[in-house]
């Protein structure tokens, strides 16, 4: 099983501007996320608020 290792080749030219250009798009997109995240928070709690106000007493 020893004899059986194959030399894995590497590159070594990789380059660093695109490192810099996919995590400029990933925190663009994390933004993003939040952003969707946050409306999508604001409206469920407008929505339980509704259903409170609905759902109370206004003859106590």
């Amino acid at each position: 099983m020893a004899n059986d290792k194959e030399d894995l080749e590497l590159e070594d030219d990789v380059s660093t501007d695109d490192s810099d250009d996919g995590a400029e798009a990933s925190a663009e997109v994390a933004k993003t996320n939040l952003t969707k995240r946050r409306i999508i928070d604001n409206y469920l709690e407008e929505r339980r608020l509704q259903r409170q106000l609905s759902d109370y007493d206004f003859d106590l």
